[in-house]
């Protein structure tokens, strides 16, 4: 293992790996506190700060004999290999008690991974050090070569863990098994270690029982239930059923950690959320009367709304942009939709927007979550994209989520709106639980106001949205610090992520 190049390859690897975790480490909080700049934030933070913490201990037992230093390194190895195996657990395990007992997101987030992906990093850091003073040490005529060599493992090393993650093992292993196959990788780095430590000795058998305890943790996660019914390259997705008896399915789907549309397989028409129905409701009353209309909806889902237009019989050609073809499918398989019924394009709406120069009658945006929204899709400039692409009298909706204690969203979307369509107004649902801190809107912008204030939604569960006032939305702008939100500054994850 002394040879250089063998340090070389040891060093890309470790660094490969640990790598290959923290991009995992993004996925599966996914499900829990779902996917926003603060998840990433605080995963590369919490990550940055375990090989810190790794490099230093790994600093000081690279002073050690080389044969000891090996053996800590195959030791920490082991731990790596063990926290990375347990991580699927330890996750499963905290966090619900976390998200109970941490109200703020932001600060869930933190708490949970660094309780979490510290341990994995920390012992992931500390080879780094260790082979590369055993690098200097055996080859000291070449120091600054080997030197340079082993930082350029490391780096190298950790592209390659960054891509093969993203673009390899997350897509054909999942979660679990790139986990699994880390854990994997530890434990022969391991071996190797206590091979060029000494030999075969008592500390390689040693080794071996310890590594029973990855390998073990590694196979119990593998046959764990996953939170995800498909883990697709962008969400982790989850159908549940909530029928309430075999003649009446009724199934929801989950993005990630939120509840993304509700879908009745007996009445396509049935609007079983606030937003479904508001989505529906307000795009068929802009409609009204006429002999044709095109629409434009971003954001699939569970594909609700373009299949009640259809079985319901509304005069209507409808293009989806889904950047998730497993939601589409997803969609077919579970939800009752009928991909025929509709055109499909599997990309980014802002991107089939930009590309195609069609009209469409309505265009109706559906990209929100309770944390987060696309930046790139809530801009003056998108906004001017969406009106380009609008029939005269057509009409721009938006669903909104924002926090009741502060709707510096709801302010900032609509003056935002308001610099690029001569109406913008806002509806909400009235009958809103009060005890609810987040609320949902929807934004209807055009050239002309809507015929009414109020429309109603009949189906299982009747709703009713309801227009709200100018005077009461311009208080609202008035009394907050509403921005425009342009390309080169949209902060929705700071104005939506700490709400109360």
């Amino acid at each position: 293992m002394h040879k250089l190049w063998v340090l070389v390859a040891i060093q890309a690897t470790v660094a490969a790996a640990s790598l290959v975790v923290e991009i995992v480490a993004g996925r599966m909080l996914a499900p829990y506190v779902g996917m926003s700049l603060y998840t990433w934030t605080s995963v590369i933070a919490v990550v940055l700060a375990g090989f810190s913490a790794g490099h230093w201990v790994g600093g000081r037992l690279a002073e050690w004999p080389a044969d000891r230093a090996l053996r800590a390194n195959a030791w920490a190895m082991l731990l790596a290999a063990a926290t990375t195996a347990g991580a699927v657990f330890l996750l499963r395990i905290t966090a619900g008690p976390v998200i109970t007992v941490l109200q703020d997101p932001v600060a869930a987030i933190v708490a949970l991974t660094m309780l979490v992906f510290f341990l994995p990093s920390f012992f992931a850091g500390i080879p780094a050090p260790i082979l590369s003073q055993i690098a200097v040490m055996r080859h000291p005529e070449r120091s600054g070569r080997a030197l340079g060599a082993m930082f350029a493992a490391g780096a190298w090393g950790a592209i390659i863990g960054t891509l093969a993650a993203g673009f390899v093992f997350i897509s054909w292993l999942g979660s679990v098994g790139t986990l699994t196959f880390v854990t994997m990788v530890y434990i022969a780095v391991a071996f190797y270690s206590f091979i060029a430590a000494n030999g075969v000795s008592r500390w390689l058998v040693q080794g071996a029982v310890a590594s029973l305890v990855p390998l073990v943790l590694a196979g119990a996660a593998l046959y764990r239930p996953d939170p995800c019914t498909y883990e697709s390259n962008y969400f982790c997705i989850r159908v549940v059923d909530i029928s309430p008896s075999e003649d009446e399915p009724v199934r929801l789907m989950v993005l990630d950690h939120l509840v993304h549309g509700i879908s009745d397989g007996v009445d396509a028409s049935a609007m079983l959320t606030p937003h479904g129905m508001m989505q529906d409701g307000l795009s068929r009353m802009r409609m009204e009367g006429r002999a044709h209309w095109d629409g434009f909806i971003i954001g699939g889902g569970t594909y609700t709304v373009p299949r009640a237009w259809v079985e319901m019989g509304e005069p209507v050609d409808v293009t989806v942009a889904e950047v998730d073809p497993a939601v589409t499918e997803v969609a077919q398989e579970s939800f009752w939709f009928d991909p025929d019924s509709a055109r499909v394009v599997h990309a980014d709406a802002r991107i089939v927007l930009a590309r195609e120069d069609t009209q469409y009658d309505i265009i109706l945006g559906d990209a929100f979550t309770d944390i987060a929204a696309p930046p790139h899709l809530i801009t003056r400039e998108f906004f001017d994209l969406a009106a380009s692409r609008l029939n005269p009298d057509g009409a721009f909706l938006m669903t909104i989520i924002d926090h009741m204690d502060r709707l510096d969203v709801l302010a900032s979307l609509t003056v935002t709106a308001r610099e690029v369509f001569d109406v913008v107004e806002i509806w909400a649902d009235p009958s809103h639980d009060s005890t609810q801190a987040r609320r949902v809107f929807l934004m209807v912008a055009g050239d002309s106001p809507s015929a009414v204030s109020q429309i109603r939604h009949d189906g299982p569960e009747p709703r009713q949205a309801v227009r709200i006032a100018a005077s009461s939305l311009q208080g609202i702008i008035d009394d907050r610090k509403a921005i425009v939100l342009t390309d080169d500054f949209a902060p929705i994850d700071r104005l939506l992520g700490r709400g109360g």
